[in-house]
Formats: C-alpha cells, structure tokens, sequence
C-alpha cells in the first residue's frame, strides 16, 4: 500500500540518534566484526546525514522503499515507487538476501540537482547511482519524452540496476571491485528487465578486453563499453560455468574480508587467474571467428 505523507523535522532527535549510534558502535566493536561496525555506522550515518537534507521533501512510503521527492511530483514518486517493488522480490531471491532496513530513495528534478549532490561537473548525466546506503534516480521527465512513461521507466529505468548495487554493498561490508559490483548489476538487470546497457561486441567490434587488475584500476577511464560489458560477460561467463549460485557466493567471501581472488578460488575451487586466462582466450577466439 502507497501512503503519501510530509517528512517530519528530525533535527531535535539528531543528538539522540548519535548517542544511541556511539553506544551501538561500543557494543559491536567489543562483540562483533570491528570491520562491519565500522561500515555500518559509517553508512547508518550517511542515511542519517541525507534524510537530514531532503527533510524538506515529501515522501511515499512502499513495503520495501521510502521514496523522498520534490512537491508536486507525486505521479513520478508513484512511477519509481511501483518499478522499487516490481524489482524488490527476483532481485532478493537473486541474491538470497534481503536488506535490513527500509531503502531510502531520492527523486531528483533534475540533472544540475543530482550532480551537485556528488559535486559532478553538469555535463555530467546519470539516470540513477547508488551511494553509502541510499539510492539516487533522476526523473524520468528528464530522460523519457515519447511512449508510455510508466512502462518505459519500469522497463528501462535504474531500480534493478542500482538495488543490486545496494545488496553488493550490504553483503561485501563495501569490499568489492568496481568492476565485479558493475558486472552484476547489469547481470540482476538483463535477467529481470532484458535491458542491456553496453556489450562491447555491439558496441563496437573493435574494441578489446584488458586484463581485471586494469579494468579495476582504470574503470571510469576506459571505453564505458569496454568496462561496462567487460564487467557484465565476466560475471556471465563465471555464471555460465560455475552456476548463478557462485556469482553470488563470491560475495560471501568477500563480507568476510578476502579479496576477489581469494574469494573466487573458495567460491569455485580454481585460480582466478585461471579464469582471467580463458575469459582473455575465449575473447580472442571469438574476435578472430
């Protein structure tokens, strides 16, 4: 059930919120994993920090999302509010987890608005990002101008995308390479929606793969369909030969603090090195055909 209602003021109970949050952390750090303390007070405080700055916004409140938006734009709340929850249930059963709390969801107006929130330059565009707990969409007003609206955005449109992201972040406590969370989201996306967003060999036929250790630290520079569909046909191929269930398990590991290596070996009982040189291979193989 949707429920739309005003985001009341909480200021006055931040001090409070710390307080309760400083002992929390006290008690985690002497009886849990220091590490997910840490992570979890990190992000618990950056939720915090943005319904702090969107206190101001209406909000639309689903089972699963609590949806913050601009006065006026409800019918688009409602868009992003119905995609959340049509993608919440394969997206959970995917990874066999669900997420602790209610996921925070900002709409923004704008593109000047969601770049000024990351400090991004305004050429920059994004439909949707993820980051530290809560996730980012722009209006679909802003990027669908033809067509059925509701149906483009839910087909189309970032939730799939950036919930993954979301549930990566929350098994791997944040350890995890750019390209690997990048791989399955578009993964958990083409599997629910059919929506692709690079594949290199489309993309264009001449573009190459480069080895992982590159691809990790070279991401954002990179031919976006080299490192988008690199990302995507690595985690399909680990898919395709290990089973879905090892995309996933792999995550496991890295929660426990291994890096990608290590947690790809436990995962499938092979080097990961290994991998990299039949994926490197079969590329090759198939440039030539």
């Amino acid at each position: 059930m949707l429920g739309e209602k005003a985001f009341l003021d909480i200021r006055p109970l931040w001090g409070l919120v710390i307080a309760i949050l400083a002992v929390t952390l006290l008690y985690w750090l002497r009886l849990g994993n220091p590490r997910q303390a840490v992570f979890n007070s990190s992000r618990f405080m950056f939720v915090g920090k943005t319904l702090l700055l969107t206190r101001n916004y209406e909000q639309l409140d689903t089972e699963h999302f609590s949806i913050k938006y601009d006065e006026g734009d409800l019918e688009n709340a409602a868009i992003v509010a119905e995609a959340a929850e049509e993608i919440y249930e394969p997206v959970t059963r995917m990874f066999n987890y669900e997420p602790p709390a209610t996921t925070v969801i900002i709409l923004y107006p704008d593109s000047n608005s969601l770049a000024e929130t990351f400090g991004w330059d305004k050429t920059e565009k994004a439909m949707g990002v993820y980051w530290r707990g809560t996730i980012r969409i722009l209006n679909p007003d802003e990027w669908i101008t033809e067509g059925d609206k509701r149906q483009t955005f839910i087909r189309e449109g970032p939730m799939a995308h950036e919930f993954a992201h979301l549930l990566v972040d929350y098994i791997t406590l944040g350890n995890y390479p750019r390209w690997y969370t990048e791989g399955i989201a578009q993964y958990v996306e083409k599997k629910i929606t059919g929506f692709e967003l690079y594949n290199p060999v489309k993309y264009d036929g001449s573009v190459g793969y480069c080895t992982f250790a590159a691809l990790e630290q070279e991401f954002d520079e990179l031919d976006p369909g080299l490192a988008y569909g690199q990302s995507l046909q690595a985690v399909e191929l680990i898919a395709a030969e290990y089973g879905e269930d090892t995309v996933f398990r792999i995550l496991q590991y890295l929660g426990q603090g291994y890096g990608l290596q290590q947690s790809f070996g436990k995962a499938t009982g092979q080097p990961f090195d290994i991998f990299e040189k039949e994926f490197l291979a079969g590329h090759q193989s198939r440039t030539a055909a």
